[in-house]
């Protein structure tokens, strides 16, 4: 194994369960030599540091000498690894792997039936569970073994292995077809949002089609309908067809409601079908399917059969507290929702160490929103401050684009001339470097240089119902109106002319969209 960087090592302590601890330390003392007291010692010093901090271990601990400190650390990387994999709950896919590892282990013994025994039991586990790629290994053994043999039935199981290799294989080429199509659309998305313009959809239809294999639905496994339907959805989502990606969604949650047993083999895609079913809900404004499928997440946290580990901990928290923000914002109720961000914020903390950058994003976004809908744009303002002093731009440019369009009318709000002034101009820059700059934007920025003309209230009002025109023709814009998707500049408008909250606006809107 190689030496692990001193941050992984410290992470991995930091990750650790109090339960975990303890069977760590119980395990490392069980053959009590000099070299196992000093990675506890080590592994003791790492779990009161709040930041990662060599040279207090050694000073504290004199009998450690720096110069043994690389591999002391290997070791202990490397014990706390084997303790947590003894500990581990056993998956479906440990289990074929250890029926695999005996087979071999027969099998070099010379002990050629025995070892296809085993191998039999192995392909009935694998078949079962549908993991094909171990099943391809079962296969290539069994081959082995065959040959070793010499029986009456030994030509009928060699057609036999022959046809499953040949069906198992077509399956391993689709699962990763389809795989390797969701993979790269998540990037895509994750880079730079939805699709912007004409060369954006045409690039992407011809890449999606060019690289879907020929497949028949009715015959393809269990794992070939997942990924299929998980790269439709995203494709779908990608180009803003949100009724087709509902429409797969649907299939990929049914695909495993169908067979209750794959939930709980494959818990963090039936989470991850759960979430872009909840999206495709959300967008469509089917708020009671969205109620119900959210309460099958809740439901899923509270499931004493399911297994949980800190990473499908980790993807509950996330789709659950996401969705929540996300009803909210169906209702309209975004001073119930900032309740809900107040209650949520401490736990959030917690997690943003764990979560990926592209989520955090999302979580920021989604709550200066909430206070924006609110009413309360400085702290609108704190929130967004935070996408837009993050460096890595490159991640999402649609939402560091936003966020500054959305700050810029947060200081319009506060009477913050000054701001916007200096805003407006960074923003452009930002926009033009980015090549992100649309008519929607560009519309917003000179409607906000333009304002301090506007100096009656009566001018204003005129203004706003100018600007409100100009917005609405671009609703009917194909590629321009994915910009409402992140802000809703049309209510924004309403509530400046009718002199409402904007949430006032956005609840009566919403009910009837709803109904």
């Amino acid at each position: 194994m190689p030496k692990p960087h001193s941050k992984s090592l410290f992470k991995l302590v930091k990750s650790l369960s109090k339960s975990e601890k303890r069977s760590f330390k119980l395990f490392a003392n069980r053959a009590g030599s000099e070299e196992e007291k000093k990675i506890i010692r080590i592994f003791n010093r790492l779990e009161k540091q709040k930041v990662y901090d060599e040279g207090r271990i050694l000073a504290k601990e004199k009998s450690l000498d720096r110069r043994q400190m690389p591999n002391l650390k290997a070791h202990l990387y490397l014990q706390i690894m084997k303790c947590l994999a003894l500990s581990a709950a056993k998956s479906h896919e440990m289990k074929v792997t250890s029926l695999l590892e005996y087979a071999r282990i027969l099998y070099n013994k010379c002990l050629y039936g025995e070892c296809l025994r085993m191998l039999e039991k192995a392909k009935r586990s694998a078949i079962a569970n549908d993991t094909h790629i171990l099943l391809l290994e079962i296969l290539d053994l069994e081959k082995l073994a065959l040959m070793q043999t010499v029986h009456e039935g030994n030509e009928t199981r060699v057609t036999a292995i022959i046809n499953d290799t040949d069906k198992t294989a077509r399956s391993v080429q689709n699962i990763n077809t389809f795989s390797n199509l969701s993979l790269k659309l998540n990037s895509l998305y994750h880079r730079m949002g939805f699709i912007r313009n004409n060369l954006d959809f045409e690039n992407t239809r011809k890449f999606f089609e060019s690289s879907l294999p020929k497949y028949d639905e009715k015959k393809i496994s269990f794992h070939e309908k997942l990924y299929l339907y998980y790269s439709f959805t995203g494709y779908y989502f990608f180009i803003q067809d949100f009724r087709s990606g509902y429409a797969f969604a649907k299939k990929w949650v049914t695909l495993f409601e169908l067979q209750p047993e794959m939930i709980y083999r494959k818990p963090e895609m039936y989470i991850r079908a759960l979430n872009n079913l909840l999206v495709a809900q959300n967008k469509l404004y089917f708020y009671d399917e969205f109620r119900t499928t959210h309460r099958k997440l809740i439901l899923l946290k509270r499931d004493t059969k399911f297994q949980k580990t800190e990473n499908i901990n980790l993807n509950l928290f996330k789709t659950i507290y996401i969705h929540e923000i996300n009803r909210h914002f169906m209702l309209g109720e975004f001073t119930a929702g900032v309740l809900i961000v107040k209650k949520l914020e401490n736990e959030l903390n917690a997690f943003i160490p764990k979560l990926d950058k592209h989520t955090v994003l999302i979580f920021w976004y989604k709550i200066a929103c909430l206070y924006f809908g609110a009413s309360n744009f400085r702290m609108a303002v704190k929130w967004l401050n935070k996408i837009i002093n993050e460096k890595e731009t490159a991640l999402r440019e649609d939402l560091h684009s936003f966020a500054r369009i959305i700050r810029l009318i947060s200081y319009f709000e506060m009477g913050d001339q000054e701001l916007i002034e200096y805003s407006i101009k960074s923003t452009y820059r930002f926009l033009l470097k980015k090549g992100t700059l649309q008519h929607y934007q560009d519309l917003i920025l000179g409607f906000l240089k333009n304002s301090k003309q506007y100096n009656t209230h009566k001018r204003l009002t005129v203004a706003f119902s100018e600007f409100k025109e100009e917005m609405e023709k671009l609703q009917s814009s194909r590629y321009e109106k994915r910009a409402f998707i992140y802000f809703d500049i049309i209510s924004w408008l309403e509530s400046k002319i009718e002199n409402r909250p904007v949430e006032e606006i956005i609840k009566s809107k919403v009910r009837k969209k709803i109904t």
